[in-house]
């Protein structure tokens, strides 16, 4: 049976040229040490902050109910596995 869990989901600021501020979204799905983009500033950002600030307003977007946060179906795993 699927039960919701957390996504783990990060947001970081990037500066691939001096005063260039882009937000990045990556999350992790199997394995902690591993992580994929999932969404990025189409623009640059004047600051660190500001960039941050619109990184976490995105992410904020996409969440459904901000009490329980970013959720994803998944296995239970306290479950048994024999039906």
């Amino acid at each position: 049976m699927a039960k919701l869990h957390l996504r783990r989901i990060a947001v970081f600021v990037d500066e691939p040229d001096p005063g260039c501020f882009y937000w990045v979204l990556i999350e992790s799905k199997y394995d902690a040490s591993e992580w994929e983009d999932i969404g990025s500033s189409d623009e640059s950002f004047d600051t660190w902050q500001q960039a941050w600030d619109a990184g976490n307003k995105h992410l904020l977007s996409q969440v459904t109910d901000p009490k329980k946060g970013p959720l994803v179906a998944g296995e239970d795993e306290n479950s048994s596995p024999v039906g």
